[in-house]
């Protein structure tokens, strides 16, 4: 299937925390606006946006082993550092005119909603930009998980997987430059040539559900309201 002409209504907006900033150094106020710039656009050109960020420029299990914290608390402190990324992208998207959500797989009242399938449906119906934070709310997940999970919960059209290359390549494009890039490719053909799109888990909840999902370079501007529409851009997976 063809990517829609039309664009999409609903989308799932993947994005990891390293766009925010670099790890150790918590949040870019440069990159946390531009990013939100980008997001608040998608709403003003009425489409329902869904977000889900990751918290690797804050805390990440994989680069912090050697801190000596085992997995399960590693990965809750993971959780909250997305949340930290969700509160400060959803003060930077109202800051913008537009109204924002911010609903946690956590309990953390003070500074969130928690996550529940209708009323962030309802958030949706009323053009409210929706940031779900907090994974899912369990260790060993990722937030590619989170993010599968709640874009086949929430009814999106699609996942929009923001990353720093142009697409799916055959091989790492920044170790091999006769890395071929695939414009559209099957979930078999994902599995059978052991792409990394999503992790397993994630990429098999979106296969079995029928998700599509378009990988495509976000530090081009534009590109992510260029994917929302529905534009010829990155790889789309289906």
């Amino acid at each position: 299937m063809p990517i829609k002409k039309k664009g999409y209504k609903r989308i799932m907006l993947k994005i990891s925390g390293e766009v925010l900033g670099d790890r150790g150094n918590g949040i870019c106020t440069k990159s946390l606006n531009n990013i939100a710039k980008e997001i608040a656009s998608l709403n003003k050109n009425k489409i329902e946006v869904v977000v889900v960020n990751g918290g690797g420029n804050i805390w990440r299990y994989r680069d912090t082993k050697d801190a000596g914290i085992e997995r399960t608390t590693s990965d809750y402190m993971g959780m909250m550092a997305t949340i930290m990324n969700g509160v400060a992208l959803q003060s930077a998207i109202e800051r913008m005119g537009v109204a924002c959500r911010v609903a946690t797989a956590l309990d953390l009242p003070q500074i969130a909603e928690p996550y529940i399938r209708r009323r962030a449906m309802r958030h949706l119906e009323k053009k409210r930009i929706v940031i779900c934070a907090g994974g899912t709310g369990n260790p060993y997940f990722t937030t590619d998980t989170a993010a599968a999970l709640r874009a086949v919960e929430l009814g999106c059209d699609v996942i929009l997987k923001a990353t720093n290359v142009d697409g799916v390549y055959s091989a790492d494009p920044k170790k091999d430059k006769k890395a071929k890039l695939y414009k559209k490719i099957s979930y078999k053909e994902v599995i059978s040539k052991n792409l990394k799109v999503m992790d397993q888990t994630a990429f098999s909840l979106c296969r079995d559900s029928g998700m599509e999902i378009v990988v495509f370079n976000m530090y081009k501007k534009g590109n992510i309201l260029k994917a929302a529409k529905g534009g010829k851009i990155g790889t789309l997976v289906s």
